[in-house]
């Protein structure tokens, strides 16, 4: 249902994932992740909507071409994206690193989005992990081949299918595994650190949507997270939330950084209801003057 497809983008290989009818929803995925992330909600989400999740540059299936990994250089290859697959308007849906390529690709390219969901979303705080700002030190390049040799992943794997086939289920785990295999690979450590170096440095995020939030007034906007996020805090979201006026807040208890691996059924349920009870923003230029003049 959701075989991996592609499209040839400005000379570079793009992955992605397409099923269902409908509205649109584009699912954009985190930090060294892939639309695999996306596994446990696109078949209940495809039931009712149509599902775009793509793996970005640099990361998954797609091209990990030496170029520009910036958030905005992510939005424009997105919005080019819907245009080849003749999609006009989406949903967009960000986790994490994604949630930050969501809010830059509605502030670049407002006419393609209709509602913003940010999950666990970068983009909001300094705040981050320890181990994200280390990687981010120069010289990280080198050390990432000695902590993710391939040895490790081959082993990982074999652990993982053991806990899978006795029914232990760790999906916070599983996803941060899936993320460190994926860097055992000498391209995807390359893409991996010049993604992470746009947007933290060794004291934290560099990247905030915080003093642009207030355009988001014209659109829908829901934030999910998790209150043990261990990756992004949760304090972050409550932020957001006082700054996106009419965005709505769920907090799930118990749930890291993965809301949608961790706890998928809770995840689309809000995501049925907040699609369902809430109206398309439709591009309108005077409306982002107005906003834009009040905070002159």
């Amino acid at each position: 249902m959701f075989e991996l497809r592609h499209e040839n983008l400005h000379g570079h290989e793009v992955g992605y994932r397409l099923a269902g009818e409908g509205e649109t929803i584009l699912l954009i995925h985190g930090m060294a992740g892939s639309s695999r992330t996306w596994r446990e909600v696109m078949p209940q989400l495809a039931e009712r909507y149509r599902v775009l999740a793509p793996d970005l540059l640099g990361h998954g299936e797609s091209a990990k071409p030496m170029g520009d990994y910036s958030l905005g250089a992510h939005a424009s290859g997105l919005r080019d994206l819907l245009g080849r697959l003749d999609i006009e308007r989406a949903t967009i849906v960000g986790q994490s690193l994604g949630g930050g390529v969501a809010m830059q690709l509605a502030y670049q390219h407002p006419e393609v989005c209709e509602r913003l969901v940010l999950v666990s979303s970068g983009g909001l705080g300094r705040d981050v992990s320890w181990m994200l700002r280390f990687l981010s030190l120069p010289g990280a390049e080198f050390v990432l081949p000695i902590i993710a040799p391939r040895l490790v992943r081959e082993r990982g794997n074999q652990v993982s299918r053991w806990l899978r086939d006795h029914g232990v289920r760790a999906p916070h785990i599983a996803e941060m595994w899936l993320a460190y295999a994926s860097l055992t690979e000498a391209e995807n450590r390359q893409a991996f650190v010049k993604t992470l170096r746009a947007v933290v440095d060794a004291s934290g995020q560099t990247v905030s949507a915080l003093d642009r939030l207030y355009l988001t007034s014209v659109l829908p906007t829901l934030i999910i997270w998790g209150d043990e996020d261990p990756v992004i805090p949760v304090s972050h979201a409550h932020t957001a939330h006082e700054l996106m006026p009419g965005s709505r807040l769920e907090i799930y208890e118990g749930v890291g950084h993965f809301p949608q691996v961790e706890a998928p059924e809770q995840f689309v349920d809000a995501l049925f209801d907040f699609l369902g009870s809430t109206t398309p923003a439709s591009p309108d230029l005077r409306q982002y003057q107005q906003l834009l003049a009040t905070r002159g």
